[in-house]
């Protein structure tokens, strides 16, 4: 569908959801689309102001010769498309003007500085701010009028929109009291302006655990908040409304660990130099079985299972069977789990010691 598409990861320390400024610049670095999957804010300048020219020359009243008349035509059109924003942000239309000037006279270094600018990045040359005539960094509510912005800009160059995916908000639960109301106030403020339209084609994925939506030092502290994602789950999960706005997750079960490994296995295959003895050897039932090896060795903890089982059938058995012909993992492959190639996690969950600490499936 062409959307634009960033993924924020929310920490206490590098990317507290309250620094809303923080939140766009870490959006901004990993911007992406179809044709750049990250770090895409220059190719989609580059390609606004390109449909801006193109907009001024298909009126005929501008010659594709005269640059002088078609950059100041494109600046005046600019100001147009960008009118909303600008009543709220003037340094943002005057950043992009010094941007489309530095690329008119080819100069890389000033474009590069504006660029990372408009991007929320701290500790750009003073001097090329000065020479864009834009001063200071973006700020709390400066970057809500860029992402307003950058929204018009996509829509304008052809993109569908901006899907925002702020993962792991649950952390929040983890700071101060203060900082954590700070937090929440800024979630609903974000929320209520999508819905209100000052965002047309944001659409934000948020992810989060039970304690955070449903516990006391999530969600459920901040009551509007909480009405707004509000939604009764008393129902059978798979009556699930997948258009509300929260969707509930289900248990990862060993079934769903199989077909995981079973569509990798497929996409392996589709690439892979003997496909079909990759596909024999590596058949349904084989894969069950590998499934319930590695969960075994992890204290029957499936969740904790996809990583290390991944791994272990796409480096240790489809590979082996691509490249051996005579490789029966039935016979030449058995399963270890070393604790250099574990996480904590999976070492915690492998260490189980009595039948008490077996999660059955």
């Amino acid at each position: 569908m062409n959307f634009a598409t960033s993924e924020v990861q929310i920490s206490e320390t590098e990317t507290p959801l309250h620094r809303l400024e923080t939140v766009y610049r870490r959006m901004m670095e990993r911007l992406g689309t179809p044709g750049t999957p990250a770090g895409a804010l220059r190719n989609i300048l580059d390609g606004w102001f390109y449909t801006l020219e193109e907009d001024v020359l298909a009126e005929g009243s501008v010659s594709a010769n005269d640059q002088e008349e078609l950059l100041a035509r494109s600046e005046l059109l600019m100001e147009k498309r960008l009118e909303s924003v600008t009543r709220s942000a003037p340094m943002f239309s005057v950043a992009l003007r010094g941007y489309h000037q530095a690329k008119a006279r080819s100069d890389a270094s000033q474009a590069d500085g504006i660029a990372a600018w408009l991007a929320g990045q701290p500790n750009v040359a003073a001097s090329a701010k000065r020479k864009a005539g834009i001063k200071g960094d973006i700020d709390h509510f400066g970057a809500m009028s860029f992402l307003q912005g950058l929204l018009t800009i996509l829509r304008d160059s052809g993109h569908a929109g901006l899907y925002l995916v702020l993962d792991e908000v649950e952390t929040i639960q983890r700071v101060r009291g203060d900082v954590r109301d700070r937090s929440l106030n800024a979630l609903r403020q974000l929320i209520d302006d999508i819905d209100s339209g000052r965002f047309p084609g944001l659409y934000l994925l948020m992810t989060g655990t039970a304690a955070f939506y449903e516990g006391p030092q999530g969600i459920q502290r901040l009551e509007p908040l909480a009405q707004r994602l509000h939604v009764d789950f008393g129902t059978e999960s798979r009556f699930d409304n997948p258009r509300a706005v929260q969707i509930r997750l289900s248990a990862f079960g060993l079934e769903r660990l199989c077909e995981v490994g079973q569509k990798v296995r497929d996409v392996y295959v589709a690439h892979a130099e003997a496909p079909e003895r990759v596909s024999r050897k590596s058949d349904n039932a084989y894969i069950t079985e590998l499934a319930q090896a590695v969960t075994g060795k992890l204290g029957g903890k499936i969740g904790v299972a996809p990583r290390i089982f991944l791994k272990k059938l796409v480096s240790d058995v489809l590979d082996r069977i691509d490249q051996f012909e005579d490789f029966d993992p039935h016979e030449h492959y058995q399963l270890t789990l070393q604790d250099a190639e574990m996480t904590a996690t999976e070492r915690q969950a492998a260490s189980a010691s009595s039948v008490d600490d077996i999660e059955l499936p």
